[in-house]
């Protein structure tokens, strides 16, 4: 029986969002949230800048490496690279829909190669001694979810995978955006239940169009975690919630206020390696939802602090256009 208690909650992999910044901000918020890397290519990480790619903080842990390839030897090359960054975790991407991934047949492409996966896997699980994992979707274009599903979890199952993470809707490889797939194809948390409680021993976490916190205990129900995307990025107060919610422990900081005072010293280390604020400030948009001042707040961000020049003050004289009171509706400004 593999550790369920791992996987309980975790905040999506997203291209261009959950960048090491961004994870920082994500990790004041709970101590037992998985967080995730942007996918980067095995053969980005065997020979791009890896201090750059997927390099991260100590502060960050539980967190998992995301890769994407097709090539197993490439896959355990460099899954080995990440074990030995410290990684918690090595995850393969079976489930992004974008021309790029298309153009490489990785991606969500690999729900039609279930054996490659499978080997691809196994060459990982040899290289390393952490977790491997899979995300994946139901299936892509015109396949059958109930057989696409299971033939990609019968595969990734011979090969000893640790935790499969099921993105709960079809990808449409031609003639809708990556955008698109993340929102139009309809999404069947049935499919995923089914496929847990035909694999009760194989941890098995839902993810799609999850948000409130009042929708994830019921999901639990019936798997054994749950993944928030754009919701945890666009509204990541809601992080909060994780560790009252599901582990019974006190969340780190009280609200958004006492995390931005806790992020300070990894911007004022951020600036003293020659970097700008606005790596961490892009990434604090969507905090302060419904508070008066927080209109103000992001203009703030916007027009005072992307600048080469912007430092701790700037990001100060944004928040304190914020009224610590929440107001009684949400659409206050």
């Amino acid at each position: 029986m593999k550790q369920n208690q791992i996987h309980r909650f975790s905040v999506a992999p997203m291209m261009e969002w959950t960048d090491r910044h961004c994870r920082v901000v994500h990790r004041l918020m709970s101590r037992r949230a998985r967080l995730y890397t942007e996918m980067v290519t095995a053969q980005a990480v065997i020979r791009g800048d890896r201090q750059r790619l997927i390099g991260f903080d100590a502060f960050e842990h539980p967190v998992a490496l995301q890769l994407g390839g097709n090539d197993p030897a490439l896959l355990a090359q460099a899954a080995r690279i990440g074990s030995d960054f410290g990684y918690d975790e090595i995850n393969l991407n079976c489930g992004c829909p974008s021309d790029r991934v298309q153009g490489g047949a990785f991606g969500a492409c690999l729900m039609r190669e279930p054996a490659l996966v499978g080997d691809c896997v196994a060459a990982m699980k040899a290289a390393v001694s952490i977790p491997v994992t899979v995300k994946c979707r139901i299936g892509v274009d015109d396949q059958d979810p109930e057989a696409a599903l299971d033939a990609l979890t019968a595969a990734v199952r011979a090969a000893d995978v640790d935790a499969l993470i099921v993105h709960a809707r079809k990808a449409w490889l031609q003639g809708l955006s990556p955008k698109e797939n993340r929102e139009v194809p309809p999404l069947d948390y049935d499919r995923a239940y089914r496929l847990k409680a035909a694999n009760p021993d194989l941890p098995i976490s839902l993810n799609g169009g999850i948000r409130a916190p009042s929708e994830w205990l019921p999901h639990l129900d019936h798997v054994d975690g749950v993944m928030l995307g754009r919701e945890a990025y666009q509204n990541p107060e809601v992080l909060l919630q994780v560790d009252p919610l599901l582990f019974g422990e006190t969340a780190p900081v009280a609200d958004a206020f006492e995390m931005l005072e806790a992020l300070e010293p990894f911007i004022a280390a951020h600036l003293e390696r020659g970097g700008r604020l606005h790596a961490f400030t892009r990434h604090l948009v969507g905090l302060f939802p419904g508070r008066r001042g927080s209109r103000l707040f992001r203009r703030h961000l916007a027009e005072h602090c992307v600048g080469a020049a912007a430092g701790i003050a700037d990001l100060r004289a944004a928040i304190a256009h914020v009224e610590r009171e929440r107001p009684l509706t949400m659409a206050a400004e």
